[in-house]
């Protein structure tokens, strides 16, 4: 077996900002938005990780395995605490979301 002829690495730079819980580096970052319904955090989730089906609040329609949106929570929790709050969006409804009626179904 050849033997390596490269120096040991020093370790590894240190990371800005606090530590990240393992699952938030697993599943992506999340950006705070705010606006007039609130603070928000809010990731991308590309299409290679979407595998199950969600409901749209915005639209009503299904978002399909497979198809990339995004998911947004209250800032102040975690996404992950059990309460329910985390909702799964596609990206032009998430945008459009201050222009439209409360309570309006679409795709019927």
């Amino acid at each position: 077996m050849p033997r390596r002829n490269r120096p040991p690495r020093a370790d590894p730079p240190a990371l800005p900002g606090p530590p990240r819980s393992l699952v938030a580096g697993a599943l992506g970052f999340a950006r705070t938005e705010s606006s007039a319904d609130g603070e928000w955090m809010v990731r991308t989730v590309p299409g290679t990780l979407g595998r199950k089906t969600y409901r749209c609040p915005g639209c009503d329609q299904e978002i399909a395995p497979g198809v990339g949106h995004l998911v947004a929570w209250p800032a102040g929790t975690d996404g992950y605490d059990g309460s329910g709050q985390r909702r799964h969006w596609h990206n032009p409804c998430w945008a459009a979301r201050r222009r439209r009626r409360p309570g309006h179904r679409r795709g019927y």
